[in-house]
């Protein structure tokens, strides 16, 4: 019995199409595999490339990625954008290491290392707007030493990062450094912190040397913050 050629291409779009499938689904399941390898092998607090940002997402500091948990970053690392920026950094570097050894009289740079001189006075306010009852935050630290042509940087970290007390994932920090200040951590229940212009705001106030940050929480029913 004979067909048309419309029957053949029919019948050719529709293996192709069982073919793709097949493989889609085989390449998934692969990186299931390496997601899940990777999450019983691999200490993400010694990946100078993870970072947990103060929205509770992950980020990937190479290539500029958001991940909504550990195991999706994990399964980016494993992906061939991530690998690619990894042979492109270290191939740099290299080249980089290469050219400054072959400069006559090069003198590798030394790492700065500043005397601390302890830790720099602060004010914490705890707030609460009366019109919505949003829980907010003040920050004053003081840096009448600090050192010329510097201003105070921040940063968040999360309770996995920090060595110093046990892991509380109910809780977060805020790291601010200046030299030669020592750097200083606030502890702040880990909520998701309002990103709004005017809920979430710094300032440097170089006549005063005094830096100020405020941040404001966007639930608005949690309990009690720390003292």
């Amino acid at each position: 019995m004979g067909y048309s050629d419309a029957d053949g291409a029919d019948r050719g779009g529709k293996t192709g199409s069982g073919r793709m499938s097949s493989e889609s689904q085989q390449n998934q399941d692969r990186r299931e595999r390496l997601r899940k390898l990777a999450l019983e092998t691999v200490d993400l607090n010694k990946d100078p490339y993870f970072m947990r940002n103060h929205l509770g997402t992950y980020e990937c500091k190479l290539c500029l990625t958001i991940h909504s948990n550990e195991g999706n970053y994990l399964a980016h690392t494993q992906g061939k954008r991530h690998q690619t920026n990894i042979a492109r950094r270290s191939a740099r570097d290299a080249y980089e290491a290469q050219q400054a050894s072959a400069v006559p009289g090069h003198v590798a740079k030394q790492q700065r290392k500043t005397v601390k001189i302890g830790r720099p006075g602060y004010r914490v306010t705890k707030q609460r707007d009366p019109s919505n009852g949003q829980r907010s935050l003040l920050f004053l630290i003081d840096y009448p030493e600090i050192d010329e042509g510097l201003q105070p940087r921040h940063r968040f970290m999360s309770a996995y990062e920090q060595k110093i007390e046990p892991v509380d994932r109910k809780y977060q920090y805020i790291l601010v450094a200046a030299e030669p200040y020592e750097t200083i951590a606030f502890k702040v229940p880990n909520r998701e912190i309002d990103t709004a212009a005017d809920k979430f705001f710094t300032n440097w106030d170089r006549d005063n040397l005094t830096f100020t940050l405020q941040l404001h929480f966007k639930d608005k029913k949690m309990g009690d913050m720390p003292p």
